[in-house]
């Protein structure tokens, strides 16, 4: 769908740019955006490897341990179905802690893992288990502390203060994840 909507403004800012003589305009505003692309792309390289570089340092210290001990508790609470799976738990604690230091490109494969080794313990393979669906809810609505992509993009676009985005950001988090964790648990509850 967004293919073809794409397409369609693509072609109607074509035939705009022709009927009313903008073309330069046009040709000027491509290539300008291609420069902003590729610089954008740049800062996210750097932030990403800067994070990612991170977290593996974190990964082979004692830090992560305590990390993982110190959500354990939450992570029970949320997955009470996987019980004894400290490995499943592992990997959904190394994926909330990335989304929490706001490192999501950092997070999507820990993510992908957790979900692979839910989903081998599935007995029903076409069906999502209740675990799987309150992992689903905790990505999408994960708390950030260091909103890194937002810092990233607002400092390649100038931005004088490109950190004050932070306390709306925790605001948000923490309300879109508290209302995602309730409604499923209520959801999970009723299903049964």
């Amino acid at each position: 769908m967004l293919n073809i909507l794409w397409s369609v403004f693509i072609i109607l800012s074509v035939m705009y740019a022709i009927l009313f003589g903008t073309i330069e305009e046009l040709n000027t505003g491509i290539f300008t955006s291609l420069s902003g692309a590729v610089e954008l792309s740049i800062t996210f390289l750097g932030t990403i490897c800067l994070w990612t570089g991170i977290m593996k340092i974190v990964q082979n210290t004692s830090i992560i341990k305590k990390l993982n001990k110190l959500l354990k508790p939450l992570i029970n609470f949320l997955f009470p179905d996987l019980k004894n799976n400290e490995a499943v738990k592992q990997e959904i604690s190394m994926n909330m802690i990335a989304n929490i230091l706001g490192l999501g490109n950092a997070a999507t494969p820990l993510g992908i893992k957790a979900m692979k080794t839910m989903q081998k313990e599935n007995r029903k393979k076409d069906t999502l288990t209740n675990s799987m669906m309150m992992f689903i809810v905790i990505n999408t609505a994960s708390i950030q502390l260091i909103p890194t992509n937002v810092i990233a993009i607002r400092t390649s676009l100038n931005s004088q203060n490109p950190t004050s985005i932070i306390i709306p950001v925790w605001i948000a988090t923490v309300f879109a994840a508290f209302m995602g964790i309730l409604l499923t648990k209520i959801l999970i509850k009723r299903v049964k």
